[in-house]
């Protein structure tokens, strides 16, 4: 009798949420149910009509693809049967059923141990149990593709996550029921945190409990209410342990005193963890829920005899509810952007497209052109803006941004993508400052140097990419590491050469080794190489993620310690480039932003010699700075290599004048033609040498340079074989255009005389007089020798003739 009362009361209660249809009184019920200290509210609460409810906070929710597909209802304004797969009985005597048992995908990834073995469908009407047996399927443990569909299809958008792994979620609304230390505190218990390498420091790679029981859990305060729907779950990052969570319960709460378990069925759902530490593994919930907390209750986890603890790092899925009375404004954070911009992630395809969109709107100042292929055949497309697109003018500085080289490291893509949209719609727009760059600069964006490993990357989706894939080429070179060593060949010079004024410091020449076919080098790299030689770039800046800190040469250290500082000649200037991108960066800028990872950057003012962090052999910064005149530095843009797509709108703001800050830099210095006297043609090679600056560059095929140097004052020389040295000071000012000093070259009178003989030319009254000089100085010096030469000869017959007498 007992249990009869009890099917009643439940049913009752089941019936009691499928009241209300409309918007307005969905809003209601959820918030009079989450006043309740014991009650929760479950996605029920949301009709099929109205499907696009967690939408209306205004976070973008595509962009995270899971390897799942969903048959979910389409959003009609009246309450209608829900999507159906072929097969399936129709729904339309309980219209709310679907939603009762939570999205059909769920079942496919909800990953439980306990499985309801019986139809037990207490809850359930009698007219639809027919449709129990096709849950109970899809509800048993299955293992995840690996790859999932390039863009989702949701009728139902996927919510977005939180933010562990951005640090958009706090470190204070994080707890956890106990943790061994400091490093291994709940704020460690992030999605791909990376640990230091030294075991036991405060840089722990996840949150690990202290005692070794299922009573232990991580909880995360959304500080609002928030529709979760799933949990992305890690292992601990560290080089010396090995620890995971195999199965665990998710429970949550409106108070955090009072808890209610996600349930599968009549049981408590128990979900599957990780069989590795970094490949991140994704469930997503039955019924998604309405609360503000969410705990993690890790069930069973990895032993390794008696050493074996329980840690984890994660990710919560979650959509914050409208919030109509601005009961929460005073934590809301901005989460779009003023430019109407396109703000996604794009695959290959919707890259190009893109781009040939940009060209078609702004025809007069962009060009798209490739300056090879991947492995796979995929191009390296480039976008030119330039006022002259496809030329190279005198004196305009060529400036270029690199991004992608790590494939799974996505912003920069995306933000030279939204660069170049942004760009061309100033410019049309009439914006002075855009104009002024336009005009001024040849500007070269490639939003993807690795696109082979960003579509693997980009399969897998944001979140579940995990921290390596995509990162190398698909013959799994890291490109990062692929560039021709010049350091070495210029530290062995110094070494072993005792005359210093034999000594080059600039355009040092590709070792023979490297340039073979044999070579393991990626079709990228020798693409990006050939770029660099055809084209005389002065500034660049190399397009990272994972960290939020700018880098500059050396990146390698001299003696192959770990990490060592190892300036450059020009290690002011590199500083001040460094420091002009960090500090208008708002994220770098913010004095109270936490550490990523194991490095807290803020202490350096977000900027460090990249061989102080650690030692990167083969970098393109370095081979930038030795065998060209650009110099280059990496710009880690964040803590996440993938955010989610409706992370993008703030990322751009985020870096949108950083961007445009460090283009600007190109016109800092000095700049000029080099021209023969004679001719006033330009004198291609030319070396310009700064005094007490041991780095050269040289001019352009024009005779044209540029010298970024900081503000002051310099002695400057020019100087091309066949022509006299010449000298002059150059003053730069602290504007920002560049000081112009030009020089004119003459050439040595012998080379003249050759090349008029040559020519069948008389030769000019000057240097007649200059030959006729040389000729007297010959024959004083030649005359001088004689006589020296017939002295010493009669000395020395006097000599002998004495010593006979």
């Amino acid at each position: 009798m007992a249990e009869v009362l009890y099917f009643i009361l439940l049913l009752s209660l089941n019936c009691g949420s499928f009241v209300s249809t409309r918007p307005a009184d969905n809003t209601t019920a959820v918030r009079s149910t989450v006043g309740s200290d014991a009650a929760l509210t479950t996605v029920s609460l949301f009709s099929a009509g109205n499907t696009n409810t967690p939408n209306t906070t205004g976070i973008s929710t595509t962009g995270f693809t899971t390897s799942y597909s969903r048959s979910t209802a389409k959003p009609p304004t009246t309450t209608k049967p829900l999507a159906q797969s072929p097969g399936k009985i129709p729904e339309t005597a309980v219209p709310r059923k679907k939603e009762e048992e939570g999205p059909v995908e769920l079942a496919r990834t909800i990953r439980s141990t306990k499985v309801a073995k019986k139809s037990k469908t207490i809850l359930r009407k009698p007219t639809v149990i027919t449709k129990k047996p096709h849950v109970v399927k899809k509800a048993k443990p299955q293992v995840k593709k690996s790859v999932s569909p390039p863009v989702a299809t949701d009728t139902v958008p996927q919510c977005p996550p939180l933010g562990l792994e951005s640090l958009k979620v706090k470190d204070t609304q994080l707890r956890a029921s106990s943790y061994k230390r400091r490093g291994l505190g709940p704020h460690r218990g992030r999605l791909n945190i990376q640990s230091g390498t030294e075991d036991g420091d405060i840089y722990d790679g996840a949150w690990c409990a202290q005692y070794k029981d299922k009573k232990q859990w991580l909880e995360v305060d959304a500080q609002r209410l928030t529709r979760f729907t799933g949990v992305i779950l890690q292992g601990r990052n560290s080089i010396w342990s090995w620890d995971m969570v195999y199965t665990y319960k998710v429970q949550f709460s409106n108070d955090s005193l009072v808890w209610k378990s996600s349930m599968n069925g009549t049981e408590e759902a128990i979900f599957e963890g990780n069989q590795d530490t970094e490949t991140p593994v994704l469930a997503l919930f039955n019924t998604s829920t309405v609360a503000r907390y969410i705990r993690i209750n890790p069930q069973t986890w990895y032993q390794n005899g008696t050493e074996g603890d329980i840690c984890l790092r994660a990710e919560v899925l979650g959509c914050a509810l409208p919030d109509p009375n601005n009961i929460y404004t005073w934590q809301t954070e901005p989460t779009e952007s003023k430019d109407k911009l396109d703000f996604r992630h794009h695959n290959y395809k919707e890259m190009r497209t893109l781009m040939k969109s940009v060209n078609e709107e702004c025809p007069d100042i962009t060009r798209i052109y490739s300056i090879g292929k991947s492995y796979t055949g995929l191009k390296l497309y480039v976008m030119e803006i330039s006022d002259n697109p496809g030329k190279h003018e005198l004196g305009e500085p060529e400036f270029r941004y690199v991004a992608g080289m790590h494939g799974n490291e996505v912003l920069g893509r995306e933000l030279l993508l939204n660069l170049m949209q942004y760009m061309c719609k100033e410019y049309k727009r009439g914006d002075q400052r855009i104009v002024r760059l336009v005009k001024e600069t040849r500007i070269h964006l490639l939003p993807s140097m690795n696109p082979d490993g960003y579509e693997m990357a980009f399969k897998k989706g944001s979140e579940l990419a995990g921290w390596a894939l995509g990162r190398y080429s698909y013959e799994g070179i890291d490109m990062n590491h692929n560039f021709a060593d010049l350091n070495s060949v210029m530290w062995t010079a110094i070494e072993l050469e005792t005359d210093r004024s034999k000594l080059i410091n600039h355009y040092f020449p590709i070792p023979e080794q490297y340039t073979s076919e044999e070579a393991f080098v990626a079709s990228e790299t020798r693409a990006v190489i050939n770029w660099m030689q055809n084209i005389p770039f002065v500034l660049s800046a190399n397009l990272h993620g994972g960290e939020l800190v700018v880098t500059y040469p050396y990146d390698m250290t001299r003696d192959w310690a770990p990490r060592e500082h190892t300036p450059t000649a020009d290690e002011s200037f590199f500083r001040w480039l460094a420091t002009a991108y960090a500090s208008t960066n708002q994220v770098m800028s913010n004095p109270d932003r936490r550490p990523c990872h194991n490095k807290d950057f803020l202490r350096y003012n977000n900027i460090i010699n990249g061989a102080d962090w650690h030692n990167v052999p083969g970098s393109m910064n370095d081979f930038s700075y030795l065998h060209t005149n650009c110099f280059e530095v990496t710009v880690e843009l964040s803590c996440d290599k993938f955010p989610h797509a409706s992370e993008l709108p703030i990322e751009w703001e985020n870096n949108r004048e950083s961007l445009l800050v460090y283009m600007e830099q190109v016109h800092r210095g000095i700049k000029g033609v080099v021209r023969d006297k004679d001719t006033e043609a330009g004198i291609a090679d030319a070396i310009i040498k700064v005094d007490d600056i041991d780095h050269h560059i040289r001019s352009a095929g024009d005779g044209d340079y540029w010298r970024l140097l900081n503000p002051g004052e310099y002695r400057v020389t020019a100087s091309a074989e066949g022509y006299l040295p010449s000298s002059r000071t150059c003053q730069v000012m602290y504007d920002h255009y560049p000081t112009i000093c030009d020089f004119r070259l003459t050439k040595i009178p012998k080379q003249r005389l050759k090349e008029m003989l040559a020519k069948g030319g008389k030769l000019p009254k000057d240097l007649q007089l200059r030959l006729h000089q040389l000729r007297l100085r010959k024959l004083r010096v030649t005359t001088k020798t004689l006589n020296q030469r017939r002295a010493a000869a009669a000395a020395a017959a006097a000599a002998r003739k004495a010593k006979k007498v």
